[in-house]
């Protein structure tokens, strides 16, 4: 009967699975006699070709549907999935006819955007990017996590029916889960304390999935039985419950029960009951996943920082690394717009954070180790992805190409406004950095005494080596090997860098460089706010459908 208790630090599984319930308003009404049958599809893009996933049940004569069907996809947060959802007017025996006449719409996006949003409304378009009319396709996402935690409970009874001769009862209390189909699943069985009539059990813990499958309200049938060497428990009496009223237990209340045999109840005239089961405590212990943080509305915050040291070479000579060449980009950019493309689809304003280091910039050409690429010191962030790819290649011909290779300034820059984040106690903003460098960092000692200050902060931070450098001493700065320690000694309170040589992935597509150095991020994200007790932030409702007006 012992549940192994789970371990905040254990790697929570990256897969999950996410159900997606699917709506459509105002349809095309493509029927001459009644209105359009619809049933959608779902596709999913694999390796540049979209293959039907699924499809939905077909709904008879309506324009406004609301499908029973419920979409199950993988979701990985380090690659970018995209999803095609398409609509189709259905003709009876024939099925979904794919002719152009019978299509009713068709809508693009991404799991991400689905999960980091929980409800998407977006237009349906027809071929050659015509809206359908005033056509709209909702998407609902819910994750199924399996696992929201476990509880504690502690029972004992009072005065309880004797029910053997010579001695008193030994009694066990079992609890049984009512499933829908009213069927029982047993959840727990205690251990039998012999000879007494006013037992108290062994507090035990159960997973709320298996004790009430995450639902408050569903109904629990606890029995207790006098223990039978030869396997023929007397039943000493019943009750039921639900999770609900159990979590009245909590603090210094107690919850009691009637333990009842309806035989008993029946037969005789003044029974009140067979004793009384009481909870002593309950102790909920949540155990959340990343979907759990981003449905919860926690906004991934991303930065980026280039170096912009002289090992890089001349910028307008082509054997350089950050050499524009108009149809190649450089290993900067493919590094950065790989790792941005996933990072933007979990930040709501989609503005990124773009610094620079190792360079002398104008006006007066100091060396500066944490600069605006942008150079707005008041605001260094620039729009989207392509933003930062256009001040990136701006700013080349302003700057000197300097050293030496300081990443501690830029860590402790980004640490500072995660700091102010995690003084909230909210599981609300969470901050990547990724470091593109061409070298091994100068300011070691500061840099190991920057991360071991990070690792209590709500950040994570990736670093790319870009070129052809030695990179085996920045393999240190990544703590698989062992854990990494500040100058003193200190070690970081959880393993939150990821290095990796951008060489490795050079003849590999971008996704594969994306998934190496994000895959580790949903563990840290859950182990920082696992480590800091902070749940999610309410789960919010998927926010009311936006008014779409007619397509401009």
């Amino acid at each position: 009967g012992d549940v192994p208790e789970p371990s905040p630090q254990a790697p929570l599984a990256v897969l999950s699975k996410v159900e997606l319930r699917v709506s459509c308003k105002h349809l095309l009404d493509r029927d001459t006699l009644n209105k359009s049958d619809p049933c959608v599809l779902l596709l999913m893009q694999s390796q540049g070709q979209w293959m039907e996933v699924d499809r939905s049940e077909v709904i008879k004569s309506n324009l406004n549907p609301v499908f029973a069907k419920i979409f199950t996809v993988d979701y990985y947060f380090e690659e970018v999935q995209k999803l095609r959802f398409e609509v189709y007017d259905s003709h009876g025996q024939a099925g979904v006819g794919t002719h152009d006449d019978d299509f009713l719409g068709g809508m693009e996006c991404t799991v991400g955007q689905i999960v980091a949003q929980k409800r998407v409304t977006k237009p349906l378009f027809l071929k050659y990017g015509k809206f359908a009319g005033k056509s709209t396709i909702t998407i609902i996402s819910e994750e199924i996590s399996g696992n929201n935690g476990y509880v504690e409970l502690a029972f004992r009874a009072k005065k309880l029916d004797d029910k053997d001769l010579f001695s008193k009862s030994d009694p066990f209390l079992e609890i049984y889960r009512i499933d829908d189909d009213r069927s029982e699943q047993l959840v727990y069985r205690t251990e039998v304390v012999k000879n007494n009539l006013s037992p108290i059990w062994e507090p035990f813990k159960v997973s709320l999935n298996s004790l009430c499958s995450c639902e408050e309200k569903r109904k629990l049938r606890c029995v207790v039985w006098d223990y039978d060497s030869r396997g023929k428990h007397d039943f000493i009496g019943e009750f039921f419950t639900t999770f609900e009223e159990m979590q009245k237990a909590m603090g210094e209340n107690k919850v009691q029960w009637d333990c009842m045999n309806p035989k008993y109840k029946i037969k005789k005239r003044n029974y009140k009951n067979s004793g009384v089961v009481v909870l002593l405590d309950l102790k909920i212990h949540r155990v959340y996943s990343f979907l759990d943080y981003i449905m919860g509305g926690c906004q991934i915050h991303f930065t980026v920082a280039i170096d912009f040291t002289a090992s890089n070479g001349d910028p307008r000579n082509s054997c350089s690394l950050h050499y524009i060449n108009p149809y190649q980009p450089n290993e900067y950019l493919k590094a950065l717009v790989a790792v941005g493309e996933i990072c933007q689809d979990y930040d709501s304003d989609k503005k990124f954070s773009a610094l620079g280091f190792g360079a002398r910039i104008p006006p007066k050409y100091e060396v500066s180790h944490d600069f605006a690429i942008n150079f707005n010191p008041d605001n260094d962030e620039c729009e989207g992805i392509q933003g930062v790819v256009e001040s990136y290649q701006s700013c080349l011909p302003k700057i000197q190409l300097y050293g030496p290779t300081n990443v501690a300034p830029i860590i402790s820059k980004v640490a500072r406004v995660a700091a102010d984040e995690e003084r909230t106690k909210e599981a609300s903003q969470y901050f990547i950095l990724l470091i593109l460098t061409d070298g091994v960092v100068t300011d070691m000692a500061d840099t190991r005494e920057a991360i071991v200050r990070a690792s209590y902060l709500p950040m994570s931070i990736i670093i790319v080596g870009v070129g052809n450098a030695d990179f085996t001493d920045m393999q240190i700065l990544d703590g698989d090997d062992g854990v990494l320690r500040s100058p003193k000694g200190e070690p970081v309170l959880r393993d939150i860098v990821q290095f990796v040589p951008f060489r490795e992935f050079k003849n590999a597509s971008p996704t594969a460089l994306a998934k190496c150095v994000l895959a580790e991020v949903p563990k840290q994200v859950v182990e920082y706010y696992s480590y800091k007790a902070f749940p999610p932030r309410c789960p919010r409702p998927p926010s009311p459908e936006p008014s779409l007006g007619s397509p401009q």
